[in-house]
């Protein structure tokens, strides 16, 4: 059978009727985010795009109607943009409507969350910056900022500064810092498409060290980590500085002044029954110091281990203190629950720290041979490095068989 030329443009234009327009959305990437712009792109599907007038709808609310081009440039997103978008394409001259499929648009607030590890090192050690956008979506370049300690400002605000080679940012949503080896802060932004978008500037998350610096050096007195409630404590900055803040991050990373839980004295900052536990430094104008992760205990019984690092190869004492006695001396100290002999009454000494000393320590205390105790549990990390090593506090407040009119407590290396 025999098809004539008339015949074929019919049955074409015929099938054309049954085409359906195809609407896309770039950037494509999902979600995107309130202040990013998205161009809505139509195709007929048929044919030279000026032969057809072009709609777009939002949940089925025409925005425009009967443009001549087949592309719409939104304004500045909001999360209201967020929805169902269509097109729809008329042709000019033949009597040919055709509607797209639905494309889905979520429009979100973005943002960025900066993690660090460890959060705790010793000297020379790695740290891994990682920068993230939530919700997460992809077509981010990274970059990177380290806190500068703002001293005019009465508050706990820094200035920041881009880390080396961070100029341009990086595609990798991480960044590695080698030999770090005193307490900093550090800050990452994100920004995509063209034009470019930017996000806020992230928390400001930090890497403590208990190292000593010798440019800014904080000293606890009494010289231990853990203190009772009702005692006070003076946090004392020295080094290259006539001007110090003290500092204090809670376990939600709430950072605080000195002037809201003690009193300013010089370099000293007294907090008399104020005090509340929490990681606590100096900060200059260029430096941080050393960092305490301090615990304040307001049972009968605290763990008495000193705040400065402690070198591999040297010693540590490691005792139990009641709040009505200096010492207790009728203590015995476990390491991972096994009973460790211990000669020395009151004390447990390490004569020479390695690493095979990490674990979970406990010591358990008695004021007489008939009373016993309820046991407290702290996790008390010492990292021991090649170098060095830090002895750190991380209060993780257990509560183990309680026996009559008892005390002691559980710390690890």
């Amino acid at each position: 059978m025999m098809i004539t030329r008339k015949k074929t443009r019919f049955i074409l234009c015929m099938l054309c009727l049954f085409l359906d327009a195809l609407l896309h959305i770039e950037p494509n990437w999902s979600p995107l985010f309130t202040g990013e712009k998205v161009s809505f792109i139509c195709d007929s599907g048929e044919g030279n795009d000026t032969d057809w007038n072009y709609s777009f709808s939002s949940n089925d609310n025409f925005f425009t109607t009967n443009r001549t081009v087949n592309r719409y440039k939104s304004s500045s997103l909001t999360r209201g943009d967020s929805g169902e978008y269509q097109c729809v394409a008329d042709h000019k001259i033949r009597p040919v409507t055709r509607e797209s499929n639905k494309v889905s648009l979520t429009v979100s607030d973005p943002r960025p969350v900066l993690t660090v590890s460890p959060s705790w090192t010793s000297p020379g050690d790695s740290v891994t910056l990682t920068c993230s956008v939530e919700p997460p979506s992809a077509g981010w370049r990274f970059f990177w900022y380290k806190a500068v300690p703002d001293m005019s400002s009465t508050n706990t605000y820094y200035n920041f500064e881009l880390l080396a080679g961070g100029t341009n940012g990086t595609e990798q949503d991480s960044y590695i810092l080698h030999g770090q080896t005193h307490t900093a802060g550090y800050q990452c932004r994100a920004e995509r498409g063209d034009p470019v978008f930017n996000t806020k500037y992230s928390d400001v998350k930090f890497v403590w060290s208990g190292g000593v610096n010798p440019a800014a050096s904080l000293t606890v007195s009494p010289h231990r980590l853990q203190h009772f409630s009702t005692e006070s404590l003076s946090l004392i900055c020295e080094g290259n500085s006539a001007e110090w803040r003290w500092k204090k991050a809670d376990e939600d990373g709430n950072r605080s002044l000195c002037p809201k839980w003690g009193e300013r004295n010089g370099s000293t900052c007294n907090t008399d029954t104020r005090a509340s536990s929490g990681v606590y430094w100096c900060e200059s104008e260029t430096q941080f110091s050393n960092a305490a992760n301090i615990t304040i205990h307001s049972g009968d019984v605290i763990l008495v281990s000193p705040v400065r690092p402690v070198t591999e190869g040297h010693s540590v004492t490691l005792g139990c203190k009641l709040r009505t006695e200096n010492l207790l001396y009728n203590v015995d100290f476990y390491k991972n629950d096994k009973l460790i002999p211990n000669p020395v009454r009151g004390e447990l000494l390490i004569s020479a720290v390695t690493k095979s000393d990490e674990g979970f320590y406990k010591c358990t205390g008695r004021k007489s041979p008939q009373e016993a105790a309820s046991s407290s549990v702290f996790l008390v990390p010492l990292v021991v490095g090649l170098v060095s090593g830090v002895l750190l506090i991380i209060l993780l407040l257990l509560f183990l068989r309680r026996y009559r009119k008892s005390e002691g407590e559980i710390f690890s290396f």
